[in-house]
């Protein structure tokens, strides 16, 4: 029991507040990103027949 209390104490001190402005921003980013790939690879190969 007194172990259970120690590692809660502990997780408790070390908990750090996550920006979600930022961590949204990120995400939304890097989804930007891989559309703009994905648009580019439909664009350049849309026009080749297949073997």
């Amino acid at each position: 029991m007194l172990n259970a209390l120690v590692v809660l104490a502990a997780a408790e001190e070390s908990h750090h507040e996550i920006d979600h402005a930022l961590s949204w921003g990120i995400g939304v980013g890097f989804l930007v990103v891989l559309f703009g790939m994905l648009l580019a690879l439909m664009a350049f190969g849309g026009g080749r027949e297949h073997s």
